[in-house]
């Protein structure tokens, strides 16, 4: 799946325009899930967000989690797991956040699932295609195409129980405890 994504700005005159009309080429593929895709769009290093400015925002390493202050706009496909998720067990899933820049994500005592985690942020996100348990302490929600969650900083994590790929659309917020 590709993501294209437009930027506008604005010309010399200050009129709107399209600045880059292109797909998202910062891909992460983590190993510890087999068939995830993260598309990075954006990042924002600050808020307020600047307006105006570089139009390369994800040339770079891109973590799990948003810079300090600021927010990361991206696009997760998240296969079935009913092939691997067996074979996660709690050092596996310390490298699975290690790999993302956030091995301390993960430091929950017997979560319900292996891939549970917990972040300093609020996180929008709009299931885009397919469905998703969304796991949490000792409840789960099953998220259906066009059904929204806003995540804050909850223990929680997403179980793809399904036969077809879900795809999420996420906006995280660097946040305060």
């Amino acid at each position: 799946m590709g993501v294209r994504r437009v930027v506008t700005g604005h010309d010399q005159d200050g009129k709107a325009i399209v600045i880059s009309d292109a797909d998202a080429t910062n891909i992460k593929r983590p190993s510890h899930r087999p068939g995830v895709a993260i598309h990075n769009i954006w990042v924002v290093e600050s808020s307020p967000a600047p307006v105006n400015g570089p139009v390369e925002t994800t040339d770079r390493e891109i973590g799990l989690l948003p810079p300090k202050n600021g927010s990361v706009f991206r696009v997760i496909e998240f296969p079935p797991e009913k092939d691997w998720i067996d074979s996660v067990d709690r050092e596996a899933a310390k490298a699975a956040w290690e790999s993302l820049d956030a091995g301390h994500v993960g430091d929950i005592e017997e979560p319900p699932h292996p891939l549970m985690h917990k972040t300093d942020t609020v996180d929008y996100a709009i299931c885009l295609e397919g469905e998703i348990v969304l796991v949490l302490d000792d409840s789960e929600v099953l998220i259906k195409t066009g059904d929204t969650v806003i995540q804050r900083g909850t223990n929680h994590a997403w179980s793809n129980r399904s036969d077809a790929v879900c795809k999420i659309m996420f906006v995280l917020i660097d946040g305060v405890v």
